[in-house]
């Protein structure tokens, strides 16, 4: 699979998400996920990958750590790039506050959009603004070779 079939993949993947509830630590399709199973959903689904971390954690956990945990649990599956050279199928996480730990993520749709699960509005895609644009901390990007 060559790299823009990758990313359109993911991206049509991430959309049929979309409608799914909000549901802390839950990776359901059409049932219910947070940002993390959302990533976790889609991956799983195209290529049948369920990442090592634990599903197990507090709706507060950044504010309560100093570590980055969820960008180095992304690293070790996907390529970091620079948040100027996102493209869509890339995975977006974001610092909610100045100076905090990154904990919401995303995958990029288009250019100006991004699919991602959120509380009270679960799985929607919406407009990557100018106030998202300033809170991208980390883009992956999963790569051919890196889907078993």
């Amino acid at each position: 699979m060559n790299a823009d079939s990758l990313r359109y993949n993911i991206i049509n993947e991430a959309r049929s998400w979309i409608g799914t509830p909000y549901h802390h630590q839950a990776h359901l399709k059409g049932v219910g996920c947070d940002c993390l199973g959302l990533l976790i959903g889609v991956l799983s689904e195209l290529y049948h990958i369920t990442p090592d971390i634990p599903m197990s954690y507090s709706a507060d956990w950044a504010e309560c750590s100093n570590s980055e945990f969820f960008a180095e649990g992304l690293s070790q599956y996907t390529q970091s790039i620079l948040p100027d050279q996102r493209q869509i199928g890339d995975v977006l996480l974001f610092r909610l506050q100045t100076k905090s730990i990154a904990k919401h993520a995303a995958i990029l749709a288009e250019n100006t959009k991004f699919i991602h699960a959120q509380e009270r509005s679960g799985v929607c895609e919406v407009h990557l603004s100018h106030w998202w644009i300033s809170r991208i901390a980390y883009v992956f990007r999963f790569l051919p070779q890196s889907i078993y």
